[in-house]
């Protein structure tokens, strides 16, 4: 037997009392979209979440410059003092103590900081793809005090993300978003569609039990 149910049909607030947080995790290399993705979503309600702030900050607490030799550094010595998802770490006391139904996770590089994120909810993985030159062009525009400025510096920020495990967040990505060609607006939305799609079939499977 078939039971077809609507989401706008079902109580919201039951519907959020029985579901576990979802964790959508942006991952892909710098400049892909990651973060532009997760600003414009704010309106819809996510808590957003960034890894790279949370390296930031911790810099801020040992009185670190914010730039990119330092926070480099500083990310590369917390995974190696703590262990391949020591990133993921810093953040979960505000995963725990948040009210949101769902959290955009921005800057997830490796499985080792989505296996850390698995015990505070129902993850999804959403990559971004982008060319070299977008990404490159868009970083250099950003401005962000750890942003490279010379194709050297962007080369070797690659590097890095990469020799952390980017590649293979990006590989078991559940959906991944090809972002040349596309608007701000529909990079934006085509996220949000793929986003609720997840919570629907949340919805749905926790019905079916």
């Amino acid at each position: 037997m078939f039971i077809i149910i609507s989401v706008n049909f079902i109580d919201e607030y039951f519907f959020w009392y029985v579901l576990t947080k979802l964790l959508v995790c942006l991952t892909g290399m710098p400049g892909a979209g990651k973060s532009t993705i997760a600003e414009g979503l704010k309106p819809k309600g996510y808590e957003i979440i960034n890894l790279g702030n949370a390296v930031r900050e911790e810099a801020k607490k040992r009185n670190l410059d914010p730039t990119r030799e330092n926070l480099g550094k500083l990310m590369l010595e917390l995974r190696e003092i703590n262990g391949a998802g020591a990133i993921a770490e810093l953040v979960k006391p505000i995963i725990e103590s948040s009210n949101a139904n769902v959290l955009l996770i921005d800057g997830v590089r490796s499985n080792s900081e989505i296996e850390v994120l698995r015990k505070l909810g129902i993850v999804k993985l959403l990559a971004i793809h982008a060319s070299t030159d977008t990404r490159f062009n868009f970083l250099q525009k950003r401005g962000r005090s750890d942003d490279p400025q010379t194709k050297e510096h962007f080369n070797e920020r690659d590097d890095r993300e990469l020799g952390v495990g980017v590649s293979n967040s990006i590989a078991l990505s559940d959906f991944a978003i090809s972002n040349i060609g596309l608007s701000k607006e529909e990079l934006i939305k085509k996220s949000y569609d793929i986003i609720q799609r997840w919570v629907e079939w949340i919805l749905l499977t926790l019905v079916a039990k």
